[in-house]
């Protein structure tokens, strides 16, 4: 039996901030105890990887100021 694909959609500050996260944890002590079940850890690794390759935001030098950016605009948070 084929399987169904599934679309997500997020916005644009979310994509960052979930990609940002994803890559920090994935492989850490935390994430590995965390996500224990190799089924969800292929699922994360593929959001991952997507997320990976659609945004251009990552590569750019100013990441580190539109990540923050994203994260206030998610918040609401008026972070000085």
């Amino acid at each position: 039996m084929a399987e169904d694909s599934v679309m997500i959609t997020l916005t644009g500050d979310q994509a960052l901030v979930l990609s940002d996260w994803l890559e920090r944890m994935e492989g850490s002590d935390a994430f590995d105890a965390l996500v224990d079940d190799r089924a969800v850890r292929s699922a994360l690794h593929r959001i991952s990887g997507t997320l990976d390759k659609s945004l251009v935001a990552i590569f750019a030098p100013d990441y580190a100021e539109r990540l923050q950016a994203a994260r206030q605009r998610i918040s609401g948070a008026d972070e000085d």
